[in-house]
């Protein structure tokens, strides 16, 4: 990988799991192109990036960092 590719590539984890992804991706791509991820239906998880919630709605806008960590776990409603 030369320099300029590098650049263009974020570091991140996904679960504890070494991942990289574009620069510029937003946390909805990240996990639409994870296979992890590929037959989980987006209303059925939560997400959030460095320990912060990110709602299902916000996750097409949330433009990932490099060296961020991204948690996802299975949403929970009650009463």
């Amino acid at each position: 990988m030369n320099t300029h590719e590098s650049a263009t590539l974020l570091n991140l984890t996904l679960d504890g799991q070494p991942v990289t992804a574009r620069a510029g991706s937003t946390l909805a791509e990240l996990l639409a192109q994870h296979p992890s991820m590929a037959e989980l239906a987006p209303e059925r998880y939560a997400t959030a990036v460095d320990g912060v919630f990110v709602a299902r709605a916000h996750r097409v806008s949330h433009i990932l960092q490099d060296g961020q960590a991204i948690s996802v776990f299975q949403a929970i409603v009650g009463g």
